[in-house]
């Protein structure tokens, strides 16, 4: 192992109070001068929520593709847990390739542990997953399939996409530097993969013969997932979970060993 990468390994812990911080920043800026500042975090899935019983249930009625005969509410539900993953990897991936080139403070006057920027953009998007997985589970518990102790298991579900997601922030912040066109490419990417996920519709919805194709899509097994644990109340696939990690801890892997590469020309570059 390099050193390099060895040491890119240990920030987060050397440099915990540093993320916490600018985290904070973070979430503070994004509602400073605002009317309701912080409590958009609860008013937007609130209001997405309420748009797809709407659209969904009123508008352009729709049933689940292969479920039982649903209310508009549990339609609406499925289809926003759906948007809810995607909207983390939408989050994280758009801002990625503009990371590091948007703070050329850090880069070039000033000794600053760079991956930090990655930390800091997820957990950011997690803050607003939270709330919005939170009031996923109430709505459903209260309208929906109830409550259920598997539901307990949310968390172990987000941690591998989370992990994914650094390690592909961490990749396209880096190359980002060097390829400036690779921010027009990772929004019709980050599209692509929700019309080619199971968002609006199942797995089971696609052509047979692509299925299995769709397992590639790093948001469909967190997707299926936390269907299983909401709305059926049953433990995740541990098996289906356990592979997916592994395939998240090698983005990850590969996602800090690139960035902790290609960062000693960053400063020439910025």
């Amino acid at each position: 192992m390099s050193p390099s990468l060895a040491a890119s390994l240990a920030h987060p812990w050397r440099h915990r109070s540093l993320i916490q911080i600018l985290t904070r920043r973070e979430m503070a800026g994004r509602y400073r001068g605002s009317l309701f500042g912080s409590l958009w975090s609860l008013i937007t899935p609130l209001l997405m929520l309420g748009v797809y019983t709407l659209v969904f249930g009123v508008v352009l009625p729709a049933r689940w593709p292969g479920g039982a005969d649903e209310g508009i509410g549990m339609v609406a539900l499925r289809l926003f847990s759906g948007i809810l993953m995607h909207g983390l990897l939408g989050e994280s991936l758009n801002k990625a390739p503009t990371l590091v080139v948007s703070q050329p403070n850090y880069v070039n006057k000033v000794v600053f542990p760079l991956e930090v920027l990655g930390w800091i953009n997820l957990l950011s998007a997690l803050t607003h997953l939270a709330i919005a997985l939170i009031l996923l589970v109430l709505a459903n518990g209260l309208w929906g399939t109830g409550f259920a102790a598997a539901q307990l298991a949310l968390p172990l579900l987000v941690l591998p996409f989370a992990a994914l997601l650094l390690g592909l922030t961490w990749l396209f912040a880096a190359l980002g530097v060097y390829l400036r066109d690779l921010t027009q490419l990772v929004g019709p990417l980050v599209m692509i993969t929700m019309f080619l996920g199971p968002v609006f519709f199942p797995r089971s919805a696609m052509p047979e013969a692509l299925q299995p194709w769709l397992a590639l899509n790093p948001i469909t097994i967190p997707i299926e997932q936390l269907r299983r644990v909401v709305f059926e109340g049953r433990w995740p696939e541990w098996s289906v979970l356990a592979g997916y990690g592994l395939a998240a801890l090698a983005i990850y892997l590969l996602g800090l060993w690139a960035f902790a590469s290609l960062k000693k020309g960053f400063a020439d570059v910025i």
